[in-house]
């Protein structure tokens, strides 16, 4: 009987790899690394499965077993994983050559999915340390007998947890905490067979949960097939993102590299594509983000009007928007809190989007919640057709102290996305928390969102008796006046005085 390999075995294992990489390599460029071997060997592993299965079904039937009809992913002769295991020179020109040929033998499926790493740069990569590595990796078979897709997918996500942890200030440009994106996909409620797309896709995890959630809530997930879209700049994070998606056992999703905004690359005729759910957590206050293309956007994405040049955060919630099915669309989208409230260009915007009569709630998370930043971030939902029940209203929602104090990262728990869930779903006013706010108020406010205009913390009174009173200040007193002599003896100490 095979046995199985445990999710704990696995993250374990995959950590070790990447610790066989410190020192020569920088912790920032792990995944860079790490996620393409890992790769390489799952799809040598599991068509090394499908070729016995060929085998015994046809009798030994060698050439019938090499078929492509029997396998997810071809692998050319010469670029299994063997073949570079066998190898004990020039390892890396072996591995890079091994990976090129697996992408050019399935062009609609893997085109450039193991990114751009050098593997051929001695200096970092010697033939020793890759030797190590691939015979770190080849101790564990990853086929499907031994390795299920869930439980390798689950340890991928525990590896770009860790890498994020590794790399705190560049890692907010792959990585959302995944109790916010377990939030905005529970606001959205995607169901089966709706399409959804995250145009800063990142490492795919907000599509990943999404194709999750519709299959907890009894969702037939082979109606997803193809409806997963996702665009990402970056080429390491867009091939991470389609790695992920396969590892988790995703069929037929749609993962485009290049620059949203500037160039979009779903569309439909002369218009954008249009989507059920679009989600998404884009890069906080872009600077030179294509102001330049979009003073004449082909898509017409400036209908609200032009932001400006430093920062892209309502370019971003415009091409969302821009890309919402009518009727059925809605939108999450995680942003700075100036969004709020900066004024100029970007008030005129909010004024726009307001009149529309689009958004739905504003919901204020905690800070330091997300790498690379301390600063409290807010969520947007918006809704194509707003419920009779929500027009010409917005549910303003102060979560900031929803969240669980860490060392370096504080975190948002289970608990806590229940709490903002139900506050969202219940859509009425809970003192000191939430307020539903109509837009008459908001134009009186001249369209600022900031969350405090809207709903006032709740302070508590203190009972406090006047000899308590008393001898708190005589402790603040005490406390002063030693602060005093101690300053005054530094003071002397240093020939100040």
């Amino acid at each position: 009987m095979t046995k199985t390999i445990t999710l704990s075995q696995v993250e374990s294992h995959l950590w070790q790899a990447a610790n066989i990489l410190r020192g020569p390599v920088d912790a920032a460029d792990f995944k860079t690394y790490i996620f393409p071997l890992l790769f390489f060997k799952r799809v040598s592993d599991v068509y090394d499965e499908e070729y016995a299965v060929a085998l015994k079904e046809s009798g030994g039937d060698v050439e019938f077993a090499q078929f492509p009809e029997n396998h997810r992913f071809m692998i050319p002769e010469g670029a299994h994983w063997n073949d570079v295991r066998a190898k004990s020179a020039n390892i890396g020109h072996a591995l890079q050559k091994a990976m090129r040929s697996i992408e050019q033998a399935n062009p609609d499926t893997l085109h450039g999915i193991f990114g751009d790493a050098q593997w051929t740069n001695k200096d970092r990569l010697s033939d020793a340390l890759l030797k190590d590595l691939i015979e770190h990796f080849s101790s564990l078979n990853l086929g499907n007998a031994y390795c299920k897709a869930d439980i390798l997918g689950q340890a991928y996500e525990y590896l770009i947890k860790k890498f994020a942890d590794l790399t705190n200030k560049k890692a907010g440009e792959f990585y959302t905490p995944r109790s916010v994106v377990a939030l905005m996909v529970r606001m959205l409620a995607p169901k089966a067979g709706e399409t959804i797309y995250d145009p800063a896709c990142g490492t795919g995890g907000m599509l990943l949960e999404a194709l999750h959630y519709v299959k907890e809530h009894g969702g037939d997930e082979h109606l997803m097939l193809g409806k997963l879209y996702g665009q990402e700049k970056n080429l390491t994070t867009s091939a991470i993102a389609r790695m992920n998606l396969f590892l988790h056992g995703a069929e037929d999703f749609h993962i485009e590299r290049g620059d949203t905004l500037r160039s979009p690359a779903f569309y439909s005729g002369d218009s954008l594509a249009a989507f059920d759910c679009v989600i998404a957590n884009p890069p906080f206050s872009l600077e030179k983000w294509g102001e330049d293309v979009w003073v004449n956007d082909p898509y017409g994405r400036n209908f609200a009007g032009l932001p400006p040049g430093k920062s892209g955060d309502l370019a971003w919630v415009q091409h969302m928007i821009k890309s919402m099915a009518r009727k059925t669309g809605r939108m999450a989208v995680v942003l700075p809190h100036g969004v709020l409230f900066r004024m100029s260009k970007e008030g005129e915007i909010r004024r726009k989007l307001l009149e529309m009569d689009m958004l739905e709630a504003v919901i204020g998370l905690g800070q330091n919640i997300f790498y690379g930043t301390g600063l409290a971030p807010c969520v947007l939902v918006f809704r194509d057709n707003k419920p009779k029940a929500h027009r010409q209203k917005v549910l303003f929602i102060d979560a900031s102290k929803e969240f669980k104090t860490g060392r370096a990262q504080n975190e948002l728990l289970p608990e806590h996305v229940d709490n903002i869930h139900r506050w969202y779903e219940g859509y009425q006013d809970v003192e000191g928390i939430c307020r539903v706010v109509t837009l008459d108020e908001i134009r009186e406010n001249d369209f600022n969102l900031n969350i405090p205009r809207y709903v006032e913390p709740v302070i508590e009174e203190e009972s406090m008796t006047i000899d308590q009173a008393v001898a708190n200040l005589k402790e603040s007193l005490e406390a002063a006046y030693a602060a005093e002599d101690r300053l005054k003896a530094l003071l002397l100490r240093e020939g100040l005085l």
